[in-house]
């Protein structure tokens, strides 16, 4: 807040504050920065001294000052003290640093949608608590809205309200800029906390595109345009334009409540809040994206399985396949016919034997065993096995067949002998006379 000396004619003690610069002047009097003994610092007005000599300005005065004790809120600039029967009346507020909303957009520009959300909430919520008081505003707009460290802080309230200050038509009785006030203040109806929304509204709509939804001209200008036009809002985000337009429709009862706009305000603050932090998805794969040497190599293989021949319908449970080998699918089977082998696949040259595996025909039948596969793959295709590896298998096939050939012969020489022995006497003399083989000088009879 810009701060100038003070002037010969400014008081440099009012009641207990002593006053060291000049922040501003208002329709109703001069707002200075002092301090007490303490060095507690207010911002301190001084009411004028013909609003002064108005018993009923007083009056009104006065039972203003009294509800605005009751507020309680942490987005307003508390009422520190005031004096209703001097001879210019006077109330302090806490002094609260930083630039006004009006200045900081003049000199930065915009703010975005997630910081005008979250400064409309932080003012909504704090008029919830100044209208549950009893009060209305009645001057909210970008120069009443102080940034503080701690957040915003609303300030001037229209605390001294001169009588016919409902209308615009008496110079020096009303407070506040033509384009932050609403329809029914224009036309001297009363004033409700819809009046402030309507405000609110139109210092959003500055604080997103840093000009006045309702342009500039002169004050007839402008009232009539508050009046009879609509606000333009084609610089507000998208994410408040919507909720903007609602708190500055002309009737009243159309606007939203301070306590759904504060609701409100936060769910979009959030949401943008949100969408600012949160990374963008990862665009997808593109051609061009696409791994290239021996890692092309893999990406191919890994495609190869993934695809299913056309046309070729899934075996059956329990059905034999064919003994042709499949092209173009994951695995190619061997005729089953006697002594052919089923070999598997191995990677990179390199063979390993394939357990049987619970889908198969051999594993799911139970009367034949998984035989070790044994097929060479590269970058997809596929070729038969070794030839010089099947003779192999071959030549011990035939080996190992005539070995036990031979031992179960020899078994069986060896039991004829002795199943001869274990037979009578008379039936080994009638073998020896059927064969002829009786000496000549052997006696039969013997």
């Amino acid at each position: 807040m810009a701060m100038m000396r003070l002037r010969r004619e400014d008081p440099r003690v009012v009641g207990s504050f002593r006053l060291h610069r000049r922040l501003g002047a208002g329709g109703m009097g001069v707002v200075y920065l002092g301090s007490d003994r303490r060095g507690q610092r207010v911002a301190l007005k001084v009411i004028r001294p013909d609003l002064a000599e108005d018993e009923e300005f007083r009056s009104r005065f006065a039972r203003e000052v009294s509800a605005a004790r009751r507020i309680r809120g942490g987005c307003t600039a508390r009422l520190v003290a005031a004096d209703l029967d001097a001879d210019r009346p006077w109330f302090a507020t806490q002094y609260v640093p930083g630039p006004s909303l009006h200045d900081k957009v003049a000199a930065e520009g915009p703010l975005s949608a997630a910081d005008v959300a979250v400064v409309g909430s932080a003012l909504a919520e704090g008029l919830v608590a100044v209208h549950e008081a009893g009060v209305v505003h009645r001057d909210l707009k970008p120069s009443n809205i102080l940034l503080s460290p701690k957040g915003p802080r609303i300030i001037d309230f229209g605390i001294a309200w001169a009588t016919g200050a409902s209308t615009l038509t008496h110079v020096g009785t009303a407070v506040g800029s033509p384009g932050f006030l609403a329809p029914e203040q224009v036309r001297g109806a009363a004033v409700t906390p819809a009046t402030d929304v309507f405000a609110l509204g139109a210092t959003l709509a500055y604080a997103g595109m840093a000009d006045s939804p309702f342009g500039h001209g002169s004050s007839e200008v402008m009232l009539y345009r508050v009046v009879h036009e609509e606000a333009q809002l084609g610089g507000v985000p998208d994410a408040l334009a919507p909720l903007i337009r609602a708190c500055l429709a002309k009737d009243p009862e159309e606007r939203p409540s301070t306590l759904q706009l504060s609701l409100r305000l936060k769910e979009i603050a959030a949401r943008e809040a949100q969408g600012l932090n949160d990374p963008r998805p990862p665009a997808p794969r593109q051609s061009q994206d696409r791994p290239t040497g021996r890692m092309a190599e893999e990406y191919a293989d890994q495609q190869t399985q993934r695809r299913q021949p056309q046309g070729t319908p899934p075996p059956r449970p329990g059905a034999a396949r064919p003994g042709a080998s499949r092209t173009g699918s994951s695995r190619t089977g061997s005729s089953r016919g006697g002594g052919s082998s089923r070999t598997g696949s191995s990677r990179s040259g390199s063979s390993r034997p394939n357990s049987s595996r619970p889908g198969s025909s051999s594993s799911r039948s139970g009367s034949r065993p998984s035989q070790p596969r044994n097929t060479t793959r590269s970058g997809g295709a596929r070729r038969p096995a070794n030839p010089r590896l099947l003779r192999q298998r071959l030549f011990v096939f035939v080996v190992v067949t005539l070995l036990v050939a031979l031992a179960i012969a020899t078994a069986q020489g060896c039991q004829g002998p002795a199943r001869g022995l274990g037979g009578s006497g008379t039936s080994d003399v009638h073998d020896v006379r059927q064969s002829g083989r009786l000496d000549p000088g052997s006696d039969p009879q013997s």
